[in-house]
């Protein structure tokens, strides 16, 4: 039989299968976050393999970013092929190929949790409008790692010590926060950081404190400076548009429900409190969740957080409006905007 005849049979065969819908008994094939964390541990693991089958009779493949290995926006481009059908991943990771995604997460922009929320919450449809649109995917939940703090090899006093110091960052937008201050920021995955600490190809690096802690970053440290520098670091579900259109609007409705009750809600509960446990397991404190590492603790100046906000308004949110198209600046500044009281120009 020809190729071409053997592909129209595939596509045919394609069509009729997507039009019966997405049955019970088909394999639901998810990429979760990084396996070594709690997000993934706590949340997202027990909610792909034991609620999702149990309330809606799916089976499902769990794999996790430690396995895939595939940088940036990578990951999410692998939905469009059929590698995967829902994936969880860094927001940051992705938003070089989609500045608009940006917007959710700058740096120094949410002190806190519950203006943190509030900020997901006022941009969530533009993230699913930019998801779909760059990615053909849509968005199912945003979750946030703890504050993301300042891992260093050598002690600073100040922000204005990080002049020549090159600092890992998972996104551009912390890349610019860091170049604002005279250092040099490096964009370098998750599991490339303690290596790079401990050879001293970087001289501090950006992340959660307990997502440090647990990755093993506390044991080529030296010191820490918990400034909340590199936002939230959401990491954001989606599935890929296909899947979802495949799905009855029972199951959709159902899984969306089941998003936000079983695994979004639950995870932004305890981010708070697993923030100041991560300070804690780094700094020789209690810590619930092994054995604890002993990073000297650098104390954050009223003076820092000023400057901080001073760098948002003055660089990061001006080289991010530039990123981006004039109606993504006005969609912020009607979201977000209104939620922090910034006009972004």
């Amino acid at each position: 039989m020809k190729l071409k005849s053997v592909f129209a049979i595939f596509t045919i065969t394609m069509v009729l299968t997507n039009g019966l819908g997405f049955a019970a008994d088909q394999k639901l094939r998810v990429c979760g976050s990084f396996a070594s964390l709690t997000m993934f541990r706590n949340f997202e693991k027990p909610f792909w393999t034991e609620v999702v089958p149990n309330e809606m009779g799916f089976n499902v493949s769990l794999t996790s970013l430690d396995e895939v290995k595939l940088k940036g926006a990578g990951v999410l481009r692998q939905m469009e092929y059929g590698v995967f059908d829902v994936v969880h991943t860094v927001a940051d990771y992705v938003s070089g190929d989609s500045p608009a995604l940006a917007g959710l997460d700058l740096p120094a922009l949410a002190s806190d949790i519950k203006l943190a929320r509030e900020v997901v919450e006022a941009y969530r449809p533009i993230m699913d409008k930019y998801l779909q649109k760059d990615f053909h995917v849509k968005l199912l939940s945003i979750t946030p790692y703890p504050a993301q703090v300042l891992f260093l090899r050598d002690k600073i006093s100040s922000l204005g010590d990080l002049r020549g110091k090159k600092i890992r960052c998972s996104g551009w937008t912390t890349a610019e926060f860091v170049r604002a201050l005279k250092a040099t920021g490096v964009l370098l995955h998750f599991e490339e950081v303690p290596e790079s600490l401990k050879r001293g190809v970087v001289d501090g690096a950006i992340t959660g404190s307990l997502s440090g802690y647990a990755a093993g970053w506390g044991d080529v440290a030296d010191y820490l400076y918990p400034l909340a520098m590199g936002g939230w670091d959401y990491v954001i579900g989606s599935i890929s548009m296909n899947t979802w259109q495949n799905l009855s609007t029972d199951q959709q409705e159902n899984l969306m429900k089941l998003v936000k009750e079983k695994l979004e809600d639950p995870a932004w509960r305890v981010t708070e409190r697993e923030t100041g446990e991560g300070v804690q397991c780094l700094t020789g404190g209690k810590c619930p969740h092994g054995r604890p590492n002993q990073l000297a603790l650098i104390p954050v100046t009223e003076e820092a957080r000023k400057m901080a906000y001073q760098v948002l308004l003055s660089n990061v949110l001006p080289a991010w409006a530039n990123k981006v198209a004039p109606e993504v600046v006005k969609e912020w500044n009607d979201s977000i905007g209104k939620v922090v009281g910034l006009k972004a120009k």
